[in-house]
Order: structure tokens, then sequence, then C-alpha cells
């Protein structure tokens, strides 16, 4: 039996990705998440065989949940279902573990061959995307310099600094003092060289952290 662990803000999306699991013998959606935060706590809990996420949900974005569940647990396959078909958010998502990343207009289609793939411990990217990625490899190759790296905790502060929520109330989310959340949300936006929260709000939508 394959467990399959589902994580997306939309009921709908959900309950389509659901029944397509459903209609194939041998596996199992063992758990649903409409938060990536919700999804990270119920990978640890339940450990899936896979866990298929989508990139824009509320309190933690997918590449955020994909980093943590890879290193809470690094046997659950990663597949990512998103309608971003953008070059650097596929990279990240390599980077931070996954190894299927399909467009939800494709997943009728390509969903259960996706996960077939990755339970067989192969990889799966739509045409484009596996161009996408064997460009960025040759770039890198050839020494392209590294984008500005966030450390975990100041990720997750972006992503609640976008959302609108103030110090006081990322403090309670993250289970920090207001003070440490004002230190990491001040070494954040002085590592991206942003002035305001309007800028970070824009800096947050343009990576896809938050959806507009």
């Amino acid at each position: 039996m394959v467990n399959i662990l589902i994580a997306d803000d939309h009921d709908v999306v959900r309950q389509g990705i659901h029944a397509l699991v459903d209609e194939h013998d041998g596996w199992n959606v063992c758990a649903e998440a409409s938060t990536g935060r919700e999804a990270v706590e119920k990978a640890r809990e339940l450990r899936p065989d896979l866990a298929i996420l989508d990139v824009g949900m509320p309190e933690m974005n997918g590449l955020e949940a994909a980093r943590q569940i890879h290193v809470a647990v690094p046997k659950t396959k990663l597949l990512i279902l998103t309608v971003h078909e953008i070059e650097h958010l596929a990279e990240d998502f390599v980077e931070a573990g996954a190894r299927g990343y399909i467009l939800k207009s494709d997943a009728g289609s390509l969903l259960v061959e996706a996960v077939d793939t990755l339970m067989k411990g192969g990889l799966f990217f739509s045409s484009r995307m596996r161009d996408v990625l064997q460009g960025s490899a040759q770039r890198a190759h050839l020494g392209a310099s590294a984008d500005v790296r966030l450390t975990r905790r100041e990720r997750e502060v972006l992503q609640l600094v976008a959302e609108g929520k103030s110090n006081k109330e990322i403090g309670v989310v993250l289970q920090i003092t207001t003070k440490t959340a004002e230190t990491h949300r001040a070494r954040m936006m002085a590592k991206l060289s942003l002035h305001s929260v309007a800028d970070l709000v824009r800096y947050a939508i343009r990576n896809q952290i938050i959806e507009a």
C-alpha cells in the first residue's frame, strides 16, 4: 500500500486529486492538508510514502513545506502540483528534495504516471521543466552566481509578514517571542535589501511565496 498525503488550500483540487488516487489499486490517501504548516505536521506524524504539494498555500508555502518534510521525513517522495511553470521555482523545489513537478492542468493525464514513476525511484518533470533544469545545471557548471539565501526561519517570517501578520502574531504562529520575530524580520529584510512591507509583499508575490 502506497500512502499519500495531499496538500492544497483549495477543497476542489484536493477532492480531484483524491479521486484520481482512489482509482488506483494499492494507493491510499492517508491525510489531506490545506496549509503548508499542516502538511509538515501530518507528514511528521504519518510518514507517508509520497506527498503531493501545492505551491501557494497559506501559513507556509509549498516550497518551505517541501524543505521541512524532506529534512524530517527524507524517505517521503515529494511531487509538486502547481499552476506555476517558472524556472527558478522548479530549481528551488529540486534543491528542496522534490523529484516531480507537474502542472495542475496536466494532473488528469499525468498524475498517476508521475506518482508511479516517483515510487519506482525515478524523476518526473514536464518536458518544459526538464529543459529548464538542464539549462540551469549547465549555467551552474559555468559558475553562475547564487541568489540570496535565507534561513528556514527567515523564509517562514517572510511569508507571514507578506500575509499581513504583525510581529506579535508571527511570534504566536512560530512559537517564538515577539522580539525574536522582530530580529528575524529585520535580518531577512536586510539580506533582501527591502525597506518596507510593500517591498516585501511585492518580492513575495514575484517569487511565488504568496499568491496575488
